[in-house]
């Protein structure tokens, strides 16, 4: 304390901001704006020592002193704390290695380059002392990895699954209240800005991927990789998906599902995946619309736990990473030290195919006797259990849909192949994995 009674204030904790887009603009007006009341949450003045952009001359609404086109220099120069916001790969993660072997901490909302350098950062971090924080890297403002991280790690968590990807959701949910088709319901998301010109790492999942493995890490204390995390998009998703869903009071969402499997003898696995799924109207998650994210997490001693909001976005997003800034600030004010990675358990991951699903299987069969039957003998073959049939007539055909009980993917990929084989079957309609039901 001050001989005033008031906070004492050190130096100033000096910040190097790599990109300035959409957030990153938004992360310097807050730090200008808002400079006092962040000092004094840290105990000291945040500083911004430099922005590297690709092109300074295009941001005349940025301070002119602050911009360079050199990120490497910057990095080298003396900052506390580097925050990157460019994204990628490469050149990005030299440079972030750069600053945590220098001691340097780092904020990053970076999801590509964690889900597959995650472990290569956190040793550097852990080798110099220095901090890395990214919460900005899943789900935008919602506070969730540092309550994973920090807040559950005396817990025992089950399963981690949830909406991580709001331009998906927002074309999902479009065709769930208007009836229309993919195509037509991309188009509308990319005019209204929720769809990128190039969708591709929205909607074949890539980008929920990142996310999935992310969490995977943090949730079952292992290193999971985007390689690690099985991936299918919403593309194949069209208008009579959407219709079967409703049939049993059902919507269809992108999830990312990140759970940990107990074998028959006790060993345990993490199984992580995104794909679209069939959920309950019921279920928490079948209720986030448009371009929202929200995330469920079973935990054994905390229960249900469930987190929402908005998912991206510049002042959304900007409230993760000034949230990073500060803890990252006030450890370098008190010499203290953020949370480590937590690897330890060092789980496997378990393929897809030895993972335990349930199908939605809509079929157009012939309308005569013993069809079922012989539909029966397909997934009896393949150890499969039916758990419900509904089956529609029409003229010389019939449309059935079977639901599964949980079994080995799989073996449900083995049963729908074979059972797409038989005469007496038509057309597959439809395929799709249910969750959110006993099983």
């Amino acid at each position: 304390m001050s001989e005033g009674g008031g906070v004492a204030v050190s130096n100033p904790v000096r910040v190097a901001l790599l990109g300035c887009g959409t957030v990153g603009s938004e992360v310097v007006r807050r730090l200008i704006e808002d400079s006092e009341e962040l000092a004094a949450r840290v105990g000291a003045p945040i500083e911004i020592a430099g922005i590297a952009v690709r092109r300074p001359d295009k941001h005349p609404e940025l301070p002119q002193h602050l911009l360079t086109a050199d990120a490497g220099e910057l990095v080298e120069s003396d900052v506390d704390v580097v925050v990157e916001l460019i994204g990628g790969i490469e050149p990005v993660r030299g440079w972030l290695l750069t600053a945590l072997r220098k001691g340097k901490s780092v904020v990053t909302g970076n999801k590509a380059l964690l889900s597959e350098y995650g472990a290569e950062l956190s040793e550097a971090a852990d080798a110099s002392g220095a901090d890395l924080y990214y919460e900005a890297a899943v789900a935008g403002a919602i506070p969730l990895l540092r309550p994973l991280r920090e807040s559950l790690a005396g817990d025992r968590i089950m399963r981690v699954m949830g909406i991580v990807n709001g331009t998906t959701n927002f074309i999902l949910s479009a065709m769930d209240s208007t009836g229309a088709g993919y195509a037509e319901t991309l188009d509308e998301a990319t005019r209204l800005g929720y769809a990128e010109a190039d969708p591709s790492a929205d909607v074949d999942g890539y980008d929920a991927a990142a996310k999935a493995a992310i969490l995977a890490s943090l949730a079952f204390h292992s290193r999971v990789t985007a390689a690690d995390v099985h991936r299918e998009g919403i593309a194949g998703i069209n208008a009579s998906d959407i219709a079967a869903a409703k049939l049993f009071n059902r919507t269809v969402k992108l999830l990312a599902i990140c759970e940990r499997v107990v074998a028959d003898d006790g060993t345990e696995s993490v199984s992580a995946r995104v794909h679209p799924v069939m959920i309950p109207r019921s279920h928490q998650l079948a209720g986030v619309g448009g371009a929202f994210n929200a995330v469920y997490v079973e935990a054994e001693a905390a229960g249900e736990l469930m987190f929402y909001g908005q998912g991206a976005g510049g002042a959304p997003t900007s409230s993760a990473v000034l949230g990073d800034l500060v803890a990252a600030a006030r450890n370098r004010v008190a010499g203290g030290r953020g949370p480590r990675e937590s690897a330890h358990a060092a789980l496997p991951v378990r393929p897809m195919g030895q993972t335990p699903t349930r199908y939605h299987v809509s079929l157009d069969v012939a309308d005569r006797p013993g069809v079922l039957a012989q539909i029966a003998q397909a997934f009896a073959v393949h150890d499969v259990s039916i758990a419900a049939v509904r089956q529609r007539d029409r003229l010389s055909t019939a449309s059935l849909v079977i639901v599964t009980h949980l079994a080995p993917d799989a073996a449900l990929r083995a049963t729908v192949e074979q059972i797409g084989k038989l005469d007496v079957v038509r057309e597959v309609v439809s395929v799709m994995r249910v969750e959110g039901e006993d099983s």
